[in-house]
């Protein structure tokens, strides 16, 4: 099953990655002279550059490990993950993109307060973009820190921390224009990371043999040690010994025992031991057998299966459409047009990346099916290659794909804090080159200490949730500010208070408390997935306060909305300076 040492193509890999991103971020910052250099590259950017650019930031750890992690565990369901993040770019291709960057904002609540003229939901908008982005950077870290853990043997918290320094000092030394050729070369390595070991896995899946659709549980080729490395509750099909010093089920064991059929709780620590053709335990909740896994309808492990995938999708389509990192690259083309093809590119690379993860998600059922017992399903894409594959070539496509795994913390992580520093460097501080510095070092740190804090569900999970934020929140401000004339400022308002308030209410609650102690109920699905209920209720709030307070309308309506929908040669408008 491969070699569990740390193999020098690894460390040489991840080095390299990290090495690569400094240098190319390095160039970029020769380039950045002005405050608009680092807010949106100057709007020089061109539509292929910038779509490979935004793939590069929008590809984040819950899409290069996460979502394999959750097709290996809940199967067709978990399809909806990489569909939902494709698909929202669409809607941005035809109802964001093209609008707002007419609009001529350098950032979102820029367009807040362009489009409504209040500097009070500008404030507002600022916080949420704020608690946006530093909500989707804690997982990045985290992520970033599990994987170094699994591949380099790092305390946890120390990659998280190695992984938050370099991005701070890239993105607080050249801004936007830095990190635009880092997050291009980013994209192309990560589809590199995933396309090769797909391709590789395929050959031998053809040669091998498996079925995919057996009415059987997943079962190991061999004799097989697990680790439990988190706590974890799992069904147990066919009996599996337990070695003493074990915890199951809130017992010490002292010496070796046999689990017997049903759901066991497993402390970390636990160690079981499967001999060959063994049943695998699969994550309680979690489709058992390989032709359940197949079939949709089983959910993500709750008692509403039916509402938690409509949820998921309603949060990650809706989601996208209100990413402020996402959001901030389509400033940075030369003109709506430029953007709209941006987006239209953008959707064709996401989907090549996600047919090779979906298929590495596949791969890791069939190969690695011990990972459905630990709970860390989100290690599957680095373990497998050279689980599968001995020798030299295996420790190649691992190193590959650490590579891979580096550079999505990196870019993703990068663009989060280049979204966060421009609002705060804009809004709280007076938007000068050194207040952009101080702002990206700022709002680093926050973000580095909570992902050491708290600890994360997968990676995939803790990324929708925030999706979910963004759904309620600035998805409607965003979609009602560009295509609806009656919206008013104290409607948008109300909208993003009230979505923000039960989406991210709970977000907070599922992350930190968890859900288990509601006893699985429609509660616990509504927090577990909270967009089906709070996407609506923002948009409606918006929609109704505003119609109860259309006397408060901003003026110039017309003239905003012919400066967002004509076209440039028009005439109609030009970029806010902003005092840049």
């Amino acid at each position: 099953m491969g070699d569990t040492g740390v193999p020098a193509f690894t460390v040489a890999a991840v080095v390299l990655a990290a090495v690569a991103t400094v240098a190319i971020g390095a160039y970029g910052v020769r380039l950045a002279r002005t405050t608009s250099d680092f807010l949106v590259a100057s709007r020089s950017v061109g539509p292929r550059w910038n779509a490979a650019a935004i793939s590069g930031e929008y590809l984040s750890a819950a899409s290069f490990l996460g979502v394999a992690g959750l097709v290996a565990k809940y199967g067709a369901d978990a399809l909806w993950y990489p569909i939902g993040f494709t698909a929202g770019y669409l809607g941005v291709l035809l109802f964001v993109a093209a609008p707002l960057r007419r609009s001529g904002a350098y950032t979102v609540p820029d367009f807040a307060e362009f489009r409504l003229g209040s500097r009070r939901l500008r404030t507002l908008s600022m916080l949420v973009v704020a608690i946006v982005c530093a909500l989707y950077l804690v997982p990045q870290l985290q992520g970033a820190g599990l994987t170094l853990q699994i591949l380099l043997g790092l305390p946890s918290w120390l990659g998280s921390a190695v992984v938050g320094a370099i991005v701070i000092a890239s993105v607080a030394s050249g801004g936007m224009r830095s990190i635009t050729f880092v997050q291009a070369f980013q994209y192309w390595l990560k589809l590199t990371a995933v396309a090769l070991p797909a391709i590789a896995l395929a050959l031998w899946f053809v040669g091998d043999r498996h079925e995919l659709g057996d009415p059987a549980p997943p079962t190991v080729p061999e004799a097989t040690t697990v680790d439990v490395t988190t706590d974890v509750v799992v069904q147990v099909s066919d009996p599996v010994r337990v070695a003493a010093g074990s915890s199951v089920d809130g017992e010490d064991r002292t010496e070796e025992t046999v689990l017997t059929e049903g759901t066991h709780t497993l402390t970390a620590g636990t160690v079981l031991e499967l001999d060959a053709g063994a049943a695998v335990p699969v994550v309680a909740g979690a489709p058992a057998d390989n032709s359940d896994w197949i079939t949709p309808g089983w959910g993500f492990g709750g008692e509403y299966p039916t509402y938690e995938v409509y949820s998921l999708m309603v949060a990650t389509f809706f989601g996208t459409l209100g990413l402020p990192h996402v959001l901030v690259r389509f400033y940075t083309n030369p003109d709506g047009r430029a953007a709209r093809s941006t987006s239209f590119a953008v959707i064709g690379l996401l989907a090549g990346f996600y047919v090779f993860t979906v298929a590495l998600g596949v791969f890791s059922r069939l190969f690695v099916p011990q990972l459905l017992i630990t709970g860390t399903s989100d290690a599957a894409v680095l373990l497998l290659p050279s689980s599968v594959f001995g020798g030299l070539f295996g420790q190649l496509l691992a190193a590959l794909v650490a590579a891979g795994a580096i550079a999505a913390f990196l870019s993703t992580s990068s663009g989060l804090l280049v979204g966060l520093a421009g609002v705060i460097g804009t809004d709280v501080l007076s938007g000068r080159i050194r207040d952009f510095r101080i702002a990206a070092i700022l709002a680093g740190i926050v973000p580095v200490v909570l992902s050491v804090v708290f600890v994360s569900l997968d990676l995939s999970r803790t990324v929708g949730l925030v999706f979910a934020v963004a759904a309620s929140t600035l998805c409607p401000l965003l979609v009602l500010g560009i295509w609806w004339r009656g919206l008013t400022a104290v409607g948008a308002a109300a909208g993003l208070v009230v979505g923000g308030v039960v989406s991210g209410g709970a977000a907070t609650i599922a992350v930190i408390g968890g859900t288990s102690g509601l006893g699985g109920g429609l509660l616990a699905a509504i927090l577990g997935y909270p967009a089906a209920v709070s996407v609506p209720l923002a948009f409606v709030t918006m929609i109704v306060v505003s119609k109860l307070t259309r006397r408060r309308l901003p003026p110039a309506v017309g003239e905003r909305f012919a400066r967002m929908h004509l076209p440039e040669r028009m005439g109609m408008g030009s970029d806010r300076a902003q005092g840049l």
